[in-house]
């Protein structure tokens, strides 16, 4: 018995064994994967003025090799002198700046005549304020593959390490879209190996890579780097290394052989405008059973334009109805016809978005005024005076009629005064037809905000004016 169990025990430990051997064997076969998780996009880092230099250095700025640099340069507090190797031109005649063979581009110092040191100065200053920036962001994810990125992809987001990092000859592939950001956060040295290559893909800017680096950044022989270095000592590229982006270092940047080249710039987002509504902002004598439009500048997404996003309110009443969309036109259909004589406010939120997923910058809001009712026109024909009648109840409380009549089509305008000639309301600003016609006051157009008292009503309809009077009791 004693030698069955053994022998039984065995034979499940050699199991066990061979298939953690498969697991290990598994694991070790699966290549490195990319970093996928989605955080949301942090927001750009601000350069200020620093972000008009392609190398901005405190110290000194020096090259030897061949070099070629596409952009401006400059130093500050240091003067010319410690820009080396470069062969500077004499100064221009305003003595602001110099050139070189090697820099496609302006080169300045904080010796040269005004207003050059107050540039730099500036430009320095917002080069240290934007390195405090970058630091200072909550990052998504701390001491990432304890801060080896060879081979690995890594996705939008602010990334920290309390270590240096290194980015060996696999390189790393950045990859999102032109609008993405990533902020790395690095305690220590950042290091790209020789022949090393920092990947752009799906898009993404070196505009938006921000590289903040306590310690030194080290650019071996042929490294590719990509994006905006702010760092706190010294950026060294050797032989051949390239930098699309921007070298800004708070001591200085040595160059043996390089291309610098400034980062592509972010593509302009042209954001979505409502271009003109029907009615228009202010309307008035709007038809009782009419549809509201909006056209946009640009195509929209139209699963983002709907009654939550496209509403009519009178005062604090939403207003039911449906709203459609076609081409470049939003239409809001009111399930029934609107008051009359009343002001409707209608606002487009920012949750409308173009085909690109572009918001509205703002809300969109109009508003416009609903027309009297048309009460009569006996036998099809009209009235045959102009006349405005005593309003009915008077006094009223809180609300009342208004009628009058209108021998021909023309501008009609009813407005209300207060006992020093003051307008209180506008219940019609528009062209009408010949016809009768009857205009609620009251709670619809605002009484309540109205003291108790006497008011006048006026009528001007062409050369017929008239006038009457009216008593609001509270």
């Amino acid at each position: 018995m004693k030698t069955s169990y053994t022998t039984h025990t065995t034979g499940i430990l050699d199991r066990w064994m061979r298939f953690l051997g498969a697991i290990l064997v598994v694991a070790l076969m699966v290549p490195a994967v990319a970093f996928s998780q989605t955080y949301a996009n942090p927001a750009t880092v601000n350069l200020g003025t620093a972000g008009n230099f392609v190398i901005l250095a405190e110290t000194g700025i020096s090259t030897t090799g061949t070099t070629a640099i596409t952009g401006d340069i400059g130093v500050s507090p240091a003067a010319a002198t410690y820009i080396t190797g470069f062969g500077l031109n004499a100064l221009d005649t305003t003595h602001t700046f110099t050139a070189s063979s090697l820099v496609t581009g302006n080169i300045y110092a904080s010796n040269y005549a005004p207003p050059t040191p107050t540039k730099m100065t500036t430009a320095v200053g917002d080069m240290g304020t934007a390195y405090t920036t970058a630091a200072g962001r909550p990052s998504n994810a701390s001491e990432l593959y304890t801060g080896d990125l060879t081979g690995q992809t890594l996705t939008r987001g602010v990334y920290k390490w309390g270590t240096g990092v290194t980015i060996g000859t696999g390189g790393v592939t950045i990859s999102g879209s032109a609008t993405d950001v990533w902020i790395f956060q690095i305690a220590q040295n950042l290091t790209v190996a020789s022949g090393a290559i920092v990947h752009l893909s799906g898009g993404a800017l070196a505009s938006n890579i921000f590289w903040q680096v306590a310690g030194q950044v080290n650019l071996n022989t042929t490294a590719q780097m990509e994006g905006i270095i702010l760092c706190q000592t010294q950026i060294a590229m050797t032989n051949g290394a390239t930098l699309e982006g921007r070298a800004l270092a708070q001591t200085a940047v040595t160059l043996i052989g390089n291309t610098i080249t400034p980062p592509a710039a972010a593509p302009v987002i042209i954001l979505p405008t409502v271009s003109s509504t029907v009615p228009a902002n202010a309307d008035t004598g709007v038809a009782l059973n009419k549809q509201i439009t909006a056209t946009f500048s640009t195509a929209m997404n139209a699963s983002t334009i709907s009654a939550s996003t496209f509403t009519l309110m009178q005062g604090t009443t939403s207003v039911l109805g449906v709203v459609s969309y076609t081409g470049t036109i939003a239409t809001f259909a009111p399930a029934s016809d609107l008051l009359p004589s009343t002001i409707y406010t209608v606002t487009i939120t920012t949750g409308a978005m173009d085909t690109a997923g572009n918001a509205l910058a703002s809300n969109y809001v109009w508003s416009f005024t609903t027309g009297a009712i048309v009460t009569a026109v006996e036998n099809g024909l009209a009235p045959q005076e102009f006349a405005l009648f005593q309003n009915y109840p008077n006094p009223f409380n809180p609300s009342t009629r208004i009628q009058y009549s209108l021998e021909k089509a023309g501008m009609v305008s009813l407005k209300v005064y207060n006992l020093l000639g003051l307008e209180v309301a506008t219940l019609v600003n528009g062209r009408q037809e010949a016809g009768s016609y009857t205009v609620p006051f009251g709670i619809n157009t605002g009484t309540f905000g109205l003291s108790s008292g006497v008011y006048f009503y006026r009528l001007e309809a062409g050369s017929f004016v008239s006038t009457k009077k009216l008593i609001l009791m509270k």
